[in-house]
């Protein structure tokens, strides 16, 4: 699976990228939503994941974007995030997300296999 990391954090982009090329996965890392847009633009994905607290876009807003572009085929999307009141859950669920993992609910293991039952 083609995976585009969405999230400020370089360690845990990094961390996360280790963790889903373990399982067979292909991950490009981006540090905003910006920037995951423009990736988006030359490049197709099978998946999203993305943080919600970003600078200049965040996740609900990413979603948006996704929804609303014209891009050839459009991603899942997963929202993976410690941000875990109900409001930003069914916000995200409402723009289209096929899942949010509270990243403190699970170890990066159990969060790769939450993942690949969120898509499969």
């Amino acid at each position: 699976m083609k995976i585009l990391l969405v999230d400020d954090d370089a360690f845990l982009r990094d961390m996360y990228a280790l963790k889903f090329a373990e399982r067979g996965d292909t991950v490009v890392g981006a540090q905003s939503g910006v920037e995951a847009l423009k990736k988006m633009e030359s490049d197709t994905f099978d998946l999203v994941i993305m943080d919600m607290v970003m600078p200049g876009m965040t996740g609900i807003e990413l979603l948006k974007a996704i929804k609303e572009s014209n891009f050839a085929t459009k991603p899942k999307c997963i929202v993976l995030s410690n941000q875990s009141e109900e409001t930003d859950v069914q916000g995200a669920l409402a723009e289209g997300a096929v899942g949010y993992i509270i990243k403190a609910e699970l170890i990066p293991s159990e969060v790769v296999a939450k993942v690949h039952t969120l898509v499969h």
